[in-house]
């Protein structure tokens, strides 16, 4: 006759063998995750390590150097404000990839300094998130990919609709804009967005 205590026993081992398999499960799917994770950011530091040494090549050549040899865009200046201390590397054009590494220069705008109105755009949780900090009188520096330093006095900040935003790119004068999504904390797109203005400052230093 077989014990009670033989029954539970028999009984209860193919749920432990149940629970040890859903727990390594577990164990190897945070695994999994854990390492998606970090080779996401092992990722962005990569590309953000290539990016500055094409910019540092391009300023030394004088030629645009792409930061990897299949991207479709490549370094035209860094982006900086010193108070904050923020800085990025802004990339040619506003296309999907561009903005997946760095803030992109909108064409048919000016370069930064030029006369008119020059347009950069990031996105607000990664390369922009500083830009919810900036004040006015700020100072944004800019360094152009031909090594010249340019720096703007922040004047005002606006929230617009992106098709409502009033950014003249042939305005009289030096200016410069720098635009990401906006809330800052919205989880989803939306049609706002975040505007900083800045005007050419000849008095600061570079």
């Amino acid at each position: 006759m077989i014990a009670a205590a033989q029954i539970q026993t028999i009984g209860s081992a193919p749920a432990r063998s149940l629970l040890t398999l859903f727990a390594a499960i577990l164990i190897a799917a945070g695994l999994f995750l854990a390492a998606q994770g970090g080779w996401i950011y092992a990722k962005a530091a990569l590309a953000q390590v290539l990016l500055d040494r094409a910019f540092a090549q391009s300023m030394t050549s004088g030629v645009p150097v792409k930061p990897w040899s299949w991207a479709d865009t490549w370094p035209v200046a860094r982006i900086e404000v010193p108070r904050l201390g923020a800085s990025a590397i802004a990339l040619k054009g506003a296309s999907g990839q561009a903005l997946a590494f760095g803030p992109g220069h909108l064409d048919n705008t000016p370069q930064a300094g030029e006369e008119g109105t020059a347009v950069y755009a990031a996105h607000r949780d990664t390369h922009f998130t500083f830009l919810k900090d900036i004040r006015e009188n700020d100072h944004i520096r800019i360094t152009r990919r031909d090594g010249r330093i340019f720096t703007f006095r922040v004047t005002h900040m606006a929230v617009a609709r992106w098709d409502e935003a009033e950014i003249d790119t042939n305005a009289p004068g030096v200016h410069l804009v720098l635009a990401t999504c906006f809330p800052f904390d919205a989880v989803t797109s939306g049609p706002l967005r975040y505007l900083v203005y800045g005007d050419l400052d000849e008095t600061a230093t570079p």
